[in-house]
């Protein structure tokens, strides 16, 4: 599966991106129709410290699956953005399935 990874006004490191396309590699496991995917690594300019932001597009046949998620690490917050979008293909194959 390709993962593409932006980081908007910084550069990831190699150890950040190994971890995304590690996390990421697994939802084409849970699924065998994925195509590809975009990840959106981008600082919010907030005061909180919790101002990373990582965006995640599944590109499947159909609809894409798409989950945002802002926490203190880019690491948590593509965390908690795969977790989301592990729900969202549970929830498609299910629908899958029913047809």
């Amino acid at each position: 599966m390709q993962v593409n990874i932006n980081s908007v006004h910084f550069k990831a490191d190699k150890k950040l991106t190994a971890f995304i396309n590690e996390k990421v590699e697994k939802l084409s496991g849970m699924y065998e129709g994925v195509i590809g995917s975009d990840v959106i690594l981008k600082l919010e300019n907030t005061e909180s410290p919790e101002n990373k932001v990582a965006e995640i597009r599944l590109f499947i046949p159909g609809n894409d699956l798409y989950a945002k998620k802002q926490c203190k690490t880019f690491e948590e917050a593509t965390d908690t953005a795969v977790d989301a979008l592990k729900k969202q293909i549970s929830k498609h194959k299910s629908k899958l399935r029913s047809r």
